[in-house]
């Protein structure tokens, strides 16, 4: 434990450091659930039809995946947030608050935005991909030098982003 690391554990309980942490978790978490929810019905439609790409993964990959990555946005968040009494972490952690705030838009507009608009949705939700692509960049470039641990957990989390993009790249251009 660093010296750092210390001085923020006498000024938070444990009580609170573990709140934080649930919430931290907890809040991504609540994010992907919600946009599960809002497009569950517009994957088993247009989506179950749409072309897609070779290298789309079976549906059921998606939740275990996006369930790991919300914990490890969490964690890397609630790393960077213990350590706001040594640094000033709320740059990083507002830029964390807008990439999951993009992240919670891409699901209703790609898979609700279709049947309402067509093809301009899913170009739509490609251009916002890139921009959430650029957003966890920044996170994890603001991350990286209060917790190189929390910038190191975003890395799955753009790698996967990074791939989806691809996947919406081929439906937009296919369908």
């Amino acid at each position: 434990m660093t010296q750092q690391d210390r001085i923020a554990t006498k000024q938070d309980s444990t009580f609170k450091q573990v709140v934080a942490l649930v919430l931290f978790v907890g809040i991504p978490q609540a994010a992907g659930f919600i946009g599960s929810l809002l497009t569950a019905e517009e994957t088993d439609g247009w989506y179950a039809e749409a072309d897609k790409a070779a290298w789309t993964p079976p549906d059921s990959v998606f939740g275990p995946v996006w369930t790991v990555l919300y914990i490890s946005m969490g964690i890397a968040a609630w790393l960077v947030w213990r350590k706001r009494h040594t640094v000033n972490a709320r740059p990083a952690l507002t830029v964390f608050v807008v990439q999951l705030v993009l992240n919670s838009i891409w699901s209703p507009l790609f898979f609700g935005g279709y049947p309402l608009i067509g093809t301009a949705a899913l170009w739509a939700a490609m251009v916002l991909i890139i921009v959430l692509i650029v957003a966890i960049s920044v996170t994890i470039w603001r991350f990286w030098p209060i917790s190189p641990i929390a910038g190191a957990l975003l890395l799955p989390y753009l790698a996967w982003t990074l791939y989806a993009s691809t996947l919406n790249l081929y439906i937009a251009v296919m369908n």
